[in-house]
């Protein structure tokens, strides 16, 4: 199942299809709160589901049951999955490993809130298809349809980064990320990866910022004559300041950290330079990786900047960012001066501009989050597009070193491409 932006909920109450995400498995008797996170979930995919088009059934997940004696489990403690759609023909001994998103939980409470959910637990996941970059048909997605395709599934909350030990008999959660996305990569290099010729490592949002955090590891376990690269969609999340004036995303990075016992699997170009926490923003950890990466971001994303970073409930406790966030038309003259000027802030925490195939980047001007995983924003007619370059054309164009590409979109409302088309960050 999918999930997708508050502007598909026209339920006029305090809940919002983000606040969904975590809230689907319920129980059997319902407050009159939990009927509305019902009713607000169906009809957030209902109004999306006309207009997006998948490329075939639902893909096979895999529980691999084997990595629970390796203690890589879920916050529940099950086993960890992902789904696996083969390569073929000339994509045979090609892979794309994308990770799913789904936000973190910080501390306890957050993390007991996920642990019987989908977000923390294989017990409750669902089949899902793929799109996008994950599509099988050659003509929407020409560059990757053939790879071998796998998507692993997110029920850790900490963009696979943690590793504790210790269980704690209160709350029996389990903070074994780190292990979940080794055992994941291990089974697949088992099943051929070990043979592949070109390799890449994607995500969305959470997600995202794990194939940023893992890439270079990534890299070293495939054999060392394939071409691997890195791909991060909407996973830039960067050291900014709220608008209080605090670092509402520097506390809960921190946070995750010390949590999950983050540190140790952090990259150590970084840990030995900065605070471990530091270490979960991009900006500190891509100017050390040695593997070739793409940076797909809107400079105004809706989940990332406005909810997360710019204005989070803590930083806006009068709620005027409300509506602003829910939709950008709706931001006041003086919102847009400040979402203008994130925007430049977020231009300067990326990697320069040089004439090189190894950085690519699609920085564009819409109010979106996570563009890689649908149809609608990959290849289709009216995709959006930065000088008439659809982003999954610009992709395959860097994987195969055909061009250089780091195209950055001119600012909001610039481009007619864009699409206020918003999938939701918990989905990746």
């Amino acid at each position: 199942m999918r999930h997708f932006s508050e502007s598909f909920c026209p339920m006029k109450s305090t809940v919002t299809c983000a606040e969904i995400n975590t809230q689907l498995v319920l129980p059997r008797m319902y407050t009159k709160r939990q009927l509305e996170w019902r009713i607000c979930s169906i009809v957030c995919v209902l109004g999306f589901l006309g207009q997006v088009r998948v490329d075939g059934a639902d893909v096979p997940m895999t529980i691999l049951s084997s990595a629970v004696a390796k203690g890589a489990v879920c916050l529940d403690g099950s086993a960890p999955a992902y789904h696996f759609s083969p390569g073929f023909g000339s994509g045979v001994n090609n892979w794309v490993v994308h990770m799913e998103g789904g936000g973190w939980c910080r501390n306890t409470q957050d993390c007991l809130d996920r642990r019987d959910t989908y977000r923390g637990s294989s017990k409750h996941m669902q089949p899902l298809s793929f799109s996008g970059i994950l599509g099988n048909v050659q003509s929407s997605n020409p560059d990757f349809y053939n790879w071998n395709r796998i998507k692993v599934r997110y029920c850790d909350g900490s963009s696979f980064t943690g590793d504790v030990d210790t269980v704690d008999p209160k709350t029996n959660l389990f903070y074994r990320g780190n292990r979940i996305w080794l055992a994941v990569i291990e089974d697949l290099l088992a099943k051929g990866m070990n043979k592949a010729q070109n390799a890449l490592l994607s995500g969305c949002s959470a997600g995202g910022l794990a194939s940023i955090l893992h890439c270079d590891r990534f890299h070293s376990l495939l054999p060392a004559t394939a071409k691997v690269k890195c791909f991060s969609d909407a996973g830039y999340f960067i050291d900014a300041k709220d608008v209080s004036g605090g670092q509402s995303i520097r506390s809960f990075y921190q946070q995750v950290v010390t949590t999950h016992g983050s540190a140790k699997n952090l990259p150590s170009s970084c840990t030995s330079r900065l605070p471990s926490g530091l270490c979960f923003f991009p900006q500190y950890v891509v100017p050390q990786m040695r593997t070739p990466l793409f940076i797909l971001n809107a400079a105004y994303d809706s989940w990332q900047q406005m909810k997360n970073i710019l204005a989070p409930n803590t930083a806006d406790p009068k709620k005027t960012w409300s509506e602003c966030k829910l939709n950008i038309k709706k931001c006041t003259s003086t919102q847009l001066v400040t979402v203008q000027d994130y925007r430049t802030e977020f231009l300067n925490a990326i990697p320069r501009l040089g004439n090189t195939s190894s950085t690519g980047m699609f920085i564009d001007s819409c109010y979106a989050h996570c563009q890689s995983g649908s149809q609608l924003t990959w290849i289709s007619d009216g995709s959006p597009s930065i000088q008439k370059t659809t982003i999954g054309k610009a992709v395959g164009d860097w994987f195969y070193d055909r061009k250089v590409v780091q195209l950055i979109d001119c600012t909001y409302p610039c481009n007619p491409t864009c699409k206020d088309l918003v999938e939701d960050s918990l989905q990746g």
